[in-house]
């Protein structure tokens, strides 16, 4: 086992380098203490306590990789980092005079200490909540900082690349900090994508904080596209605050082992928070998703969409989880978790669980692990198709409400690309 603590000198050296501020170097050393002492987060059937989560280098990361050619970005607000490096950035003039700030973590620390201090870590993921967000705390290697101020209405979608480099045998900790002011109302969409195959297996471990205030709204959409060579938690949370709402779409598309926390906490009456999320696993791969929408006041919405494919000898778990609190009078919970076997030798779970401390409230689930309908395949064959043409289509369509709510259409082929590669290995 580890022992953290001589680790001390090499974080307050990485902090110094980074010029952060006196208080994120405490909270890192704070973090650093706490690992040992914290447990891991609870994903129901899936063990991954000997999972390598916990190997890192607190040595500064080389920007190496490929990097995208400027003639393939977007007009619309985007950073690119690769390793720990932001190599491409840019927001036009109109954003920045409105007061919206969209640059990397580590900037962000340093030229806006107080509003970061704020947020991050202490409302949405808790530097303490379990071991892996304070190993996160502790060697977290930059990110993205998002900030929208009142009524900030952005029409194109705001956009984050990271690139994994799987050739260099360091740690992949990303950090996303998103604050929507009172009634603002954008579109934000991130990317994970690895590049290179080290023989050596690498940890990543990605916290993602969206804070609604009273009336934002936030369209949230991500594809992971992570490396084999990478084992992965990831932890996605929600804090939404009176009338706010968070409209999640999450393509989980990896090639490694992952555990995952996408969380809503409706702390304010009237919030609401959509979680669609389609996933697929493949090879030997184990995914375990934990997707929880918390019900903390009145007439509070939280809805879950979860569809999944399995292939060869992959293991996928989706565990659904809905919380009404004791307060929290009509409030609505529903949760759909659907899994679709392709391989005899896969495995699949679909775990609902609602847990309701109210009365006068309105809840339901529904949960299923099968195979492809063969009344489809005969459908679809009948007009002639070949067989393999037909399934991919079924599974097409099975995806497709998160595919949809992608925002950007290259994104939305480049995730069907995906799914056709993995489905045609």
């Amino acid at each position: 086992m580890k022992k953290w603590t001589e680790y001390l000198e090499a974080v307050k050296a990485f902090s110094a380098e980074w010029a952060e501020p006196q208080w994120m170097t405490d909270l890192r050393i704070n973090a650093l203490n706490k690992i040992d002492e914290l447990p891991l987060p609870i994903i129901e059937k899936v063990k991954f306590a000997r999972w390598n989560l916990y190997n890192v280098n607190s040595e500064h990361q080389a920007a190496v990789g490929t990097i995208p050619s400027f003639d393939q970005m977007n007009d619309n607000p985007m950073i690119v980092q690769t390793g720990e490096t932001t190599v491409f950035e840019q927001i036009s003039p109109k954003l920045a005079d409105q007061g919206v700030i969209f640059t990397d973590l580590v900037t962000a620390i340093q030229e806006h200490p107080e509003l970061v201090k704020e947020y991050y870590m202490t409302k949405a993921v808790p530097v303490e909540e379990n071991s892996l967000t304070a190993l996160h705390a502790a060697f977290m290697n930059n990110g993205v900082f998002l900030y929208v101020p009142k009524n900030v209405v952005i029409e194109e979608p705001l956009e984050s690349l990271f690139i994994h480099n799987g050739d260099e045998e360091t740690h992949f900790f990303k950090h996303v900090l998103i604050v929507a002011e009172d009634n603002s109302e954008f579109s934000y969409l991130e990317r994970f994508e690895s590049q290179g195959t080290a023989a050596k297996k690498l940890s990543g471990n990605v916290v993602v904080e969206v804070i609604t205030k009273p009336g934002a709204r936030v369209k949230f959409a991500a594809v992971d596209s992570l490396g084999e060579n990478i084992t992965t938690y990831m932890n996605r949370r929600g804090y939404l605050m009176r009338d706010s709402m968070i409209d999640w779409a999450l393509g989980i598309m990896n090639d490694g082992n992952v555990v995952a926390d996408f969380d809503s906490d409706l702390v304010g009456e009237g919030a609401h928070s959509e979680v669609k999320i389609v996933a697929i696993s493949d090879g030997k791969q184990i995914q375990g998703i934990d997707t929880r929408v918390t019900n903390k006041a009145p007439h509070t919405i939280g809805h879950i969409l979860q569809h999944g494919v399995i292939l060869e000898k992959s293991t996928l778990t989706f565990n659904g989880i809905g919380h009404i609190l004791k307060g929290s009078k009509g409030a609505d919970a529903q949760q759909e978790s659907r899994v679709l076997m392709l391989s005899e030798k896969s495995r699949g779970d679909a775990n609902p669980i609602l847990l309701i401390d109210e009365n006068e409230v309105t809840a339901g689930h529904a949960a299923s692990v099968g195979r492809v309908d063969p009344d489809e395949l005969f459908y679809l064959m009948s007009r002639g198709l070949e067989k393999s043409a037909a399934e991919r289509l079924v599974i097409r369509g099975f995806l497709g409400p998160v595919i949809t709510a992608i925002p950007i259409k290259a994104t939305q082929e480049q995730l069907i690309a995906t799914i056709e590669g993995k489905l045609s290995k």
